[in-house]
């Protein structure tokens, strides 16, 4: 896990240097610089707007006595593309924005059910009780 951590914060880093430059070259150093805020900007409106969509969901399920589980699950995808889309660079940009997109927030949501399924099946995951 740790390797992983040390992977990401090391790898993405240098991959987003790498693409910024050859962006800055293409554009022009001002032109990737305003174009890797103003994704930034949009996808982060974009979040908070679904975020606030997902949350009234929740509000409407919890009122009708149901529980929330998918939404709960979209309001932590939305989270993490929010997380991504304030971090600078495209490639992170790209990720958050990919989030946000209701397609492939869905198949990202399906591949966590299964995922966590799997894992609690396989006693990966303990629950504790008090």
């Amino acid at each position: 896990m740790i390797l992983k951590l040390f992977l990401a914060f090391t790898l993405i880093p240098v991959i987003e240097i790498y693409l910024l430059m050859q962006i800055s070259a293409i554009l022009g150093p001002l032109s990737a610089i305003i174009l890797v805020v103003a994704t930034g900007f949009a996808g982060a409106n974009l979040a908070k707007i679904q975020g606030a969509q997902t949350m009234i969901r929740v509000r409407e399920n919890l009122k009708q006595g149901i529980m929330p589980g998918d939404e709960v699950i979209d309001a932590f995808l939305i989270l993490v593309a929010g997380i991504v889309l304030i971090t600078p660079g495209l490639l992170t940009d790209i990720a958050g924005i990919l989030l946000l997109i209701p397609v492939t927030r869905q198949r990202a949501k399906e591949y966590l059910k299964r995922e966590f399924s799997a894992r609690f099946r396989n006693g990966s995951i303990r629950i504790n009780k008090f």
